[in-house]
């Protein structure tokens, strides 16, 4: 085992750290701070709901994101005060206490530095997550169910709010799509490289004869939408359709046809909303989905221009990105990054930092 060594450990954590704080700006940051809570005061912040949530968010972000590196830098000089008590005590429980602090800091500051790698132009905004069963019949139907629980899950450790917007349930089992919102600064940066086809192979809970099955399920993260992006939608190439809206029983919003979908004739592009009562909402909420979609298309078709210019060749990284192996061995790979672990069930339970981290990572050497 390799002897650790503490002062150049330190050093070199502080100087990641101090250029995490010039990426992130740390006094601009301030700066910005300071001018939301001079208008959350306002006392007619609540005249314009909207801008208010706006306001009260941007500004609770801010501070959390300041109150995470202001303590991380402080824990950096924090163990570095243990190491000196346990080496004055020779006290071998401390330097234990101490290193544990210590391989909990590092790897603090390498998600922190993951933060900075997001300067994408969508990267800051929050994500609409398109989940759609593949190849597979019933066991994909139960896998996008499975992958849309993995994110719900992952957000909620997180404490990112988020928002299911349409489901579509399979007849046996399952879901055939859901398009869900997660509403944090930066998840689209964050959860853009988990696009692509997953995989699942296990023995079947639908097989009467317990065979191995292997199954798809898509997914699609898209930014949100914002005013300033001007996509144009002509109403005149949207065909409009309302509908009961569908779901494992009871629920009151069933009641009445306020379910939308949302047809882009030019594209063929189809979005659903069933989650409000109110079907002027679920138009609404539809409507953004779709943009949504068309700013994604512009963006790719852009990049597939440049991606022609450098001479690309198509090599997209979008296509089968992970493997979730259940039998006969246990194990979860990411193709493209190689990261792996062999605990299925908690990755599926919303563990997959490791999995989103290698893989910002893995982008940005691509962009190189």
């Amino acid at each position: 085992m390799a002897i650790l060594d503490v002062p150049e450990e330190l050093k070199s954590l502080s100087s990641t750290m101090e250029s995490i704080e010039a990426v992130l700006d740390l006094d601009r940051m301030r700066a910005d701070i300071a001018s939301l809570e001079e208008q959350a005061a306002a006392p007619s912040l609540w005249d314009d709901p909207e801008s208010a949530q706006k306001i009260t968010s941007r500004l609770s972000y801010l501070q959390g994101e300041l109150r995470k590196v202001e303590a991380l830098r402080s824990r950096i000089d924090d163990v570095g005060v243990l190491f000196e008590l346990a080496e004055a005590e020779n006290d071998a429980d401390t330097r234990a206490e101490a290193e544990a602090e210590l391989d909990a800091v590092r790897k603090a500051v390498d998600e922190m530095e993951v933060r900075t790698l997001l300067s994408g132009e969508y990267d800051a905004r929050e994500a609409l997550v398109n989940i759609r069963a593949e190849a597979g019949g019933v066991d994909a139907a139960d896998f996008a169910e499975q992958l849309q629980r993995m994110y719900l899950r992952w957000a909620e450790r997180h404490g990112y709010p988020t928002e299911v917007l349409e489901t579509s349930y399979a007849e046996e089992a399952g879901i055939k799509s859901t398009t869900f919102a997660v509403k944090s600064p930066y998840a689209y940066g964050t959860l853009s490289v988990e696009q692509g086809t997953h995989r699942l192979v296990r023995i079947s809970p639908f097989d009467n004869q317990g065979r191995r099955q292997t199954s798809f399920a898509g997914v699609e993260v898209l930014p949100v939408v914002e005013q300033s992006d001007h996509v144009e939608i002509d109403e005149s190439e949207l065909r409009v359709d309302v509908y009961r809206s569908s779901g494992p029983g009871g629920q009151g919003v069933n009641t009445t046809d306020s379910a939308v979908r949302i047809t882009h004739l030019p594209t063929g592009i189809v979005v659903s909303c069933q989650n409000e009562r109110s079907q002027i909402q679920n138009r609404a909420s539809a409507m953004n989905v779709l943009q949504a979609k068309l700013l994604e298309r512009r963006r790719q078709e852009e990049q597939a221009k440049m991606d022609a210019l450098k001479g690309d060749g198509g090599n997209s990284w979008g296509n089968q990105m992970r493997s979730y192996v259940l039998h006969p061995y246990q194990m979860v790979k990411d193709l493209r990054t190689e990261h792996e672990v062999g605990n299925p069930q908690a990755v599926l339970d919303g563990e997959i930092d490791g999995f989103l981290e290698a893989g910002i990572r893995w982008r940005k050497q691509q962009e190189k």
